[in-house]
């Protein structure tokens, strides 16, 4: 199919424009109106409702009007976050979506599945998901699952369209049509798109793609639980003090108030908000560093991982192969492009062209095809005008290719294959000591860090082919040895790999010589020797977890094989990342903790498997998602030890003054005001805060202990009862000092805000303290602290809001004091992180 010409850019771009994404409906976005329904429904807000409900029957009309007004403030912060998180997951859902290698023009191109457009041209290979319905102009081989639109397991054969049949229903073997959703399982072929989205088979009998699906994490579970006792003890605390307030002040009215009150000051409604935030924002950051997150839970699991299992080829090098060495009768050759190739080296490159597909897309076949065209190009070992007759595919079986030709004027066809040179040995039947000389070329070619293949040739008459490349008598040509260098940003991650406490394992299909030249260069340490595949075909289950304890580097490894490492790795207790491309690296993918598929050359049954793609398959890439898994984790954390903390003084000076037959000092319109700086505090200032200094200078957290810890929990509420020891004091003195219900008020609630936001700031690092923090880049972090001092000052010096909050002036003397009482509750706490910084950081 050389000189295939699909859609130009302008036109696929126009068609997109007026026919629409290849995609079928997703699930209805939530507007405006159902957000603010959603959000009625909240807890917090049906008090907020109850209690502006209560004030109106008192005739407070000014007091109801200012907490409405703070429902629809709220409600605005919620809209906010909603659509930010729903952006990120959109965009995460177009990324992910499958993918389809298109030509434009004359170049083969990878594309998302959604913005293929009628008339495309698309390669369909092995392992992909057809795109979109389509007609078959040219095929090889191909075989099509199609049990998800059928319910037949069996897949059925395709084959190249007359011209004249029209697209009918999917099933059956031998038609012209490939339909969406249904996977190649075999062979590749070329195929004009002749319907998209919902005019698709799919779409007809409406089924759904799968893509991006929320489900809960431990994280989530462990949250709500937390919630759901915190609630409670909330409810039981709420009817005490209506209670208490009702039978010591005989006012029933005010004490449902209270009551009421001290459930708005209780119920940490903020953790669900931070969850779905966190996730949603660390799965969009995550995706800046082109990995892709296709299941949340991979989140939580990626600071815990504790060994990285690799792919040699594309991941820790380049995959840009060129080829350095050959060698033919025993003579070795450096191919240098500035020097003529010698002719005895020529019958190899020939064979290696016929051998390699015309449209190449292989590294391997593009190397050869380039190497062809500078040396061999103007000579008789050119064939463009050969006829391909027939392809014989690598299998699992037998790890190499074959290509039937004829020629013009041949009465024979011309057979060339190449592939594993153990494989072209069996095709050839070379005697055993033809076999052990060769594989001393190929060992000295690997022990160079060549990607070595054999080459063949044979002869057949023009009759009936055979069924399988053995029936036809091969000779020995030479072998090709290709160079794939590292990339350049691997060593270091790496390093970085190590000092994060995270083994870093190679799995590969190649020699073992290549596959140690790659790990030294890389800085991999292989002390535990190299093990091959044979090897392990020899080991039981318990011989193999002992091996995979010291063993990093593994050559010769078949996808089964790489199933059962990972299998006796988490047997041993690890908690294992796992790189794979191809069809049959899935369920080692599956059984992973975290599956990660390549994106550029990895087929859609491995996305499908996996948690993460990585959109560029770099190495580098996988250690940026540690990094900020790690980050997501810490910072979650950080956050909810803060809601959990300022929670403590708030309940509590609600609470304290009503047993003590004292004053209220805080009313529902002062609990509903800090709420306003806890939502976006937690739900944005805490998600943007940068790694700790040490994120990966640590080894990776147990994966078996709670985010919730005792020592957690005890810290933050440590913390909080000192904050309400301060704060109870600045108002237990004004009070009895005699300044007065309103400026005592005043003077506690301003000590509260600044405490408040001290903790805020001694929260963001365990490891920096509060004024480190401030220095970091975080834009949201500025708003609050901008936007909290403004407020402070409208509180204390506008009347009409002293008389909302009823508050009293107070003197800037007085507000200095307040200041200082606030630092003065955080002090402790960052005087504990830089005296004892080792044990802050066994809570993070």
């Amino acid at each position: 199919m050389a000189g295939l010409q699909g859609l130009s850019e302008e036109e696929a771009a126009r068609r997109l424009r007026e026919e629409g994404y290849n995609e079928l409906p997703r699930g209805e976005k939530r507007g405006a109106l159902r957000i603010i329904i959603g959000v009625l429904k909240e807890p917090m807000f049906l008090l907020l409702i109850t209690i502006g409900t209560l004030y109106m029957i008192l005739g407070d009309l000014e007091e109801a009007f200012v907490l409405m007004s703070f429902v629809f403030v709220i409600i605005g912060i919620t809209i906010y976050q909603e659509r930010k998180t729903e952006s990120a997951l959109e965009t995460l859902r177009n990324l992910s979506s499958p993918r389809a290698l298109v030509i434009r023009g004359r170049e083969l191109v990878r594309i998302p599945g959604r913005e293929v457009v009628r008339e495309d041209l698309l390669l369909l290979r092995e392992g992909d998901r057809v795109p979109a319905d389509a007609i078959v102009l040219d095929s090889m081989h191909l075989l099509v699952d199609e049990s998800l639109l059928t319910g037949e397991s069996a897949p059925v054969r395709k084959k190249a369209w007359d011209g004249v049949a029209r697209i009918g229903r999917p099933g059956g073997d031998d038609q012209p049509f490939v339909y969406s959703g249904t996977l190649v399982v075999q062979g590749y072929g070329y195929a004009r798109v002749v319907t998209t989205g919902l005019n698709t088979e799919m779409g007809k009998i409406g089924r759904s793609l799968e893509g991006l699906k929320p489900e809960d994490t431990s994280l989530q579970r462990e949250t709500r639980r937390l919630v759901r006792n915190i609630a409670l003890l909330g409810l039981l605390l709420s009817i005490i003090v209506i209670l208490v307030y009702s039978i010591t002040r005989l006012d029933w009215f005010h004490g449902i108030l209270a009551g009421l009150t001290l459930a708005m000051a209780i119920i940490p409604e903020e953790f669900p908000v931070i969850l779905t935030v966190f996730l949603a924002l660390g799965a969009w950051r995550i995706s800046k560093q082109r990995v892709l997150t296709r299941r949340v839970a991979a989140l939580e699991t990626l600071g815990a991982a504790t060994v990285l299992c690799v792919d040699k080829t594309g991941t820790l090098t380049q995959n840009r192969m060129t080829l350095k060495k050959m060698f033919v009768d025993g003579e070795f050759y450096d191919v240098d492009e500035s020097r003529p190739l010698p002719e005895k080296f020529h019958g190899l490159l020939e064979f290696a062209v016929l051998a390699s597909r015309r449209d190449a897309v292989d590294p391997i076949e593009r190397a050869i095809s380039q190497l062809s065209e500078r040396h061999i190009a103007n000579t008789e070992h050119v064939h463009g005008d050969w006829t391909l007759v027939r392809e014989y595919l690598l299998s699992r079986e037998l790890l190499a290719m074959s290509q039937v030709w004829s020629s013009p004027d041949g009465e024979e066809y011309v057979i060339a294959a190449k592939g594993a040179p153990e494989a072209v040995f069996d095709l050839c039947h070379l005697i055993e000591e033809r076999s052990e000389e060769i594989s001393k070329a190929v060992a000295r070619m690997a022990d160079e860090g060549l990607r070595v293949i054999g080459v063949a040739k044979a002869y057949f008459k023009k009759i009936d082919l055979p069924v399988e490349q053995h029936d036809f008598r091969f000779d020995f040509i030479g072998l090709l040895g290709f160079k794939d260098p590292p990339r350049l940003e691997v060593k270091e991650a790496i390093e970085e790999c190590y000092s994060a406490g995270i083994r870093v394992v190679m799995i590969t299909g190649d020699y073992p010589g290549t596959a140690l030249h790659v790990a030294k260069e890389v800085g991999l340490k292989c002390d535990g020797g190299i093990v091959t595949g044979n090897d392990l075909e020899k080991m039981s289950d318990e011989e193999l977890g002992e091996c995979v304890r010291s063993s990093n580097v593994y050559a010769r490894v078949t996808p089964e094989q790489k199933l059962r490492i990972v299998r006796a790795l988490k047997a041993n207790g690890e908690v294992v990342a796992m790189t794979g491309d191809g069809v049959n690296d899935a369920p080692a993918l599956k059984a992973a903790n975290i599956g990660v598929a390549m994106g550029e050359r990895g087929t859609d049954v491995a996305r499908e498997a996996a948690s993460l793609v990585l959109t560029d398959d770099n190495f580098s890439s996988i250690v940026q998602a540690v990094r900020l898994g790690r980050r997501i984790y810490d910072n979650i954390k950080k956050a909810m030890v803060y809601i959990f903390t300022i929670h403590v003084p708030i309940a509590g000076i609600t609470l304290i003054p009503v047993l003590l037959n004292l004053p209220l000092v805080l009313l529902p319109v002062h609990v509903a005001l800090l709420e306003l700086i806890i939502d976006p505090a937690c739900s944005v200032v805490f998600e943007a805060q940068p790694e700790e200094p040490d994120v990966m200078r640590r080894p990776p957290r147990d994966p078996k202990v709670k985010l919730f810890t005792r020592r957690t929990l005890g810290l933050g509420i440590l913390q909080g009862l000192v904050v309400l020891l301060v704060v109870l004091s600045v108002f237990l003195f004004s009070h009895y000092s005699g300044m007065g219900v309103e400026k005592a008020r005043a003077l506690t609630f301003i000590t509260l805000i600044i405490a408040n936001v001290c903790l805020i700031l001694t929260n963001l690092s365990w490891s920096r303290s509060m004024f480190g923090s401030i220095g970091k880049r975080n834009l949201p972090l500025w708003l609050i602290l901008g936007g909290t001092s403004i407020f402070i000052l409208f509180l204390l010096y506008v009347p009409a809001l002293q008389a909302v909050f009823k508050l009293a002036t107070i003197q800037p003397v007085e507000l200095l004091l307040c200041l200082v009482a606030g630092l003065v509750s955080v002090v402790w706490f960052e005087v504990f992180k830089a005296l004892k910084p080792d044990a802050i950081k066994k809570d993070i």
